[in-house]
């Protein structure tokens, strides 16, 4: 990589319509050479003004349709479609910082390296909720901490040959198909990287309602990737499901009552209840037991 590479940059959208011109004209704002980007984006079948909106920046975009519901298909349909030798993610709820891009694609010069993750931060941190968003999407101890390590597609990029290597995204997953890629590329020998200086900023939930669904939706997902990978419940999610994390919620609720960091603490308590009734939801459906 002496020289910037041909970037495909790669967004899935669903029912978008109130979050998708602030992505697209973020990304059209990019400190990028025109000639070596190239912006698609999905449309996963949304229902809503969504495909208007794509329209009227037809000039500066790809548009692509992906009837198959669910995050993986809508990416595999723009992996399988990208000129680019290096392939970047972002979400539709997303913007960039103008040189996301620039500083993203750096650690690929690695050839060890088969993804580079960015910081994730709140789009609008109007309120302790969203602002614990960037707790939840932490890429730091999402690449540096947990065992085995894992990228979050919402601030992802990858040489394009990897992820086709890999057979792109296992599109039976609605969520956590980023944790089930990112160990299959560990598995093949590659190393995963943070590139702190390349940010994105997240519209995330700001109501306890949202933020205790989307602990269910976490919980609930993620024991498809435990039943996947059998090694992976044994080194990561066992851990993370044992005895302690039970009393890590338990604890949060009494650092709430007692006043100790109150704002953070009945948000951890929402959200790891919310992860830990979906486990069990998963854990039914999916006959795998990861509580």
């Amino acid at each position: 990589m002496s020289q910037l590479p041909n970037v495909s940059v790669i967004v899935p959208v669903y029912n978008a319509q109130e979050t998708i011109r602030d992505c697209i004209d973020s990304l059209l704002e990019l400190n990028y050479p025109k000639e070596n980007l190239e912006l698609i984006f999905v449309n996963n079948a949304s229902t809503d003004k969504t495909h208007e909106v794509l329209k009227q920046y037809s000039n500066d975009i790809r548009i692509m349709y992906e009837a198959k519901r669910g995050p993986a298909a809508a990416r595999n349909k723009g992996i399988l479609n990208a000129r680019g030798e290096v392939v970047a993610f972002t979400d539709s709820d997303c913007v960039v910082d103008r040189d996301w891009l620039l500083n993203l694609i750096q650690p690929l010069r690695n050839c060890r390296v088969g993804i580079v993750g960015g910081t994730i931060l709140s789009k609008r941190p109007h309120n302790a909720i969203e602002g614990f968003g960037e707790y939840i999407h932490d890429h730091n101890k999402a690449i540096n901490e947990y065992k085995p390590p894992y990228a979050i597609t919402m601030n992802w990029t990858s040489r394009l040959c990897v992820l086709k290597e890999m057979n792109l995204f296992d599109e039976s997953f609605i969520r956590c198909e980023d944790v089930d890629l990112s160990y299959r590329i560990l598995q093949s020998g590659y190393i995963l990287a943070l590139q702190p200086q390349a940010i994105v900023r997240h519209r995330n939930e700001s109501t306890y309602s949202g933020l205790f669904g989307e602990g269910i939706l976490h919980g609930f997902h993620s024991v498809l990737a435990a039943k996947k990978h059998r090694d992976f419940v044994s080194s990561f999610y066992r851990k993370r499901s044992s005895r302690g994390s039970y009393v890590a919620i338990a604890s949060s609720l009494m650092r709430y009552l007692s006043g100790e960091e109150p704002d953070h603490s009945i948000c951890y308590f929402i959200f790891n209840s919310g992860k830990k009734i979906g486990k069990i939801f998963g854990s039914i459906r999916w006959f795998c037991l990861d509580l």
